[in-house]
């Protein structure tokens, strides 16, 4: 979870000394938590397992030597799977089937425990596509959550790209750390977890110029941190925001147009609707995953050049200045009020919540 050492190119390299040792969330020293899940070949010994009945319930088990998973249907011995191929069918004491796969990245966010809430698989592929995340990329990421894109972001640059990930709560920071690093086996030889202010931070980052080609933002206020994000993207770099409210989208869109060196923001929403398919009886599912949030994009233009402001011709009266700050429209635009979580209608996080999800991480490696 260090940078490697004399590389100028990786994000953490322009921490300075004594910052790098106080705000840098290390891995403690202990053995890998076990195999990686992002891989395929036949079971090993520690590996997570996706059992599926006939009608499809699943039951995720780690494999052990001499194990046994019990239902109230019987007893499937682990041995059965260790060996086996990906996908392999098995039957346990009372004759009952099971297919066994190993969990999709999908699976594994959608299950992950977790202390903050997590970005959906629908919202983290727009942003890997969107937000252009490429093989060697350095990122700079925050808040980092539970960890669920910090491990998208991961398996998307690549052994040769960063990311470094800022976190202002430790809590949620060690509860990233551990689903990561469950994730992958061990510590990630790409990421760098740091607690701390997104702007301190990458100011320290950048003191000796750009720093980041992709800036993710996934944050109660990403308009407070435009400028700093402009001062570590590189020229053409990516700012990215993942926001839950219209009154966030319109804020952070403003700083962006107020700062004058990005391109004109694009934002967006997704819904997904899964389909029911039985026979004749094809038809959309009862329930789906509607609103999550809203994805905002913007370019960083060449540092010192005023982007170009896109002309508009219908309602002239929106962007006036005495309009975005009347105290009846506050909240969007320029406002300049200060909120809470609790503002924007998102419960705490209590401490019980993070030391159950600890505790449910560390037991889960090996269930």
């Amino acid at each position: 979870m260090t940078s490697p050492a004399g590389d100028p190119s990786h994000p953490s390299a322009a921490t300075a000394p004594g910052a790098a040792a106080e705000t840098t969330l290390a891995s403690p020293e202990t053995a890998p938590v076990g195999p990686r899940l992002d891989r395929t070949g036949p079971f090993v010994v520690g590996d997570k397992v996706q059992l599926a009945d006939a009608k499809n319930r699943l039951h995720t088990i780690t494999l052990k030597d001499g194990g046994q998973f019990h239902s109230h249907r019987g007893v499937l011995h682990h041995d059965l799977l260790i060996g086996a191929e990906d996908g392999t069918v098995v039957e346990d004491s009372q004759g009952t089937r099971y297919q066994a796969l190993r969990p999709l990245y999908s699976d594994y966010m959608l299950s992950m425990p977790r202390g903050a809430a997590i970005i959906y698989p629908k919202d983290s592929a727009q942003i890997l596509m969107w937000g252009d995340i490429f093989p060697g990329a350095r990122v700079l990421e925050a808040g980092v959550g539970s960890g669920g894109l910090t491990t998208a972001l991961l398996r998307a640059v690549g052994p040769d790209g960063s990311v470094h990930s800022i976190e202002r709560r430790g809590e949620f920071a060690e509860v990233a750390r551990e689903n990561v690093e469950t994730y992958f086996g061990g510590p990630h030889p790409a990421w760098t977890l740091s607690l701390g202010d997104f702007q301190d931070t990458a100011l320290e980052l950048a003191a000796d110029g750009p720093c980041a080609d992709r800036v993710v933002l996934d944050m109660l206020a990403p308009w407070e941190c435009v400028d700093a994000a402009a001062t570590a993207l590189v020229s053409g770099g990516v700012f990215l925001a993942y926001v839950a409210t219209v009154t966030q989208l319109s804020r952070t869109a403003e700083a962006l147009r107020d700062h004058g060196e990005f391109t004109e923001p694009s934002a967006w929403e997704s819904f997904v609707r899964p389909w029911h398919l039985e026979g004749l009886a094809v038809r959309p599912e009862h329930r789906m995953n509607a609103h999550t949030g809203f994805l905002l994009t913007a370019r960083r233009a060449a540092h010192g050049v005023q982007a170009l402001t896109r002309s508009r011709r219908p309602a002239p009266g929106s962007q006036l200045a005495e309009e975005l700050a009347h105290p009846d429209n506050d909240g969007f635009g320029g406002s300049d009020t200060t909120w809470t979580a609790e503002d924007l209608g998102e419960r705490g996080v209590t401490p019980r919540k993070v030391k159950r999800a600890l505790r449910d991480i560390r037991q889960g490696r090996d269930r």
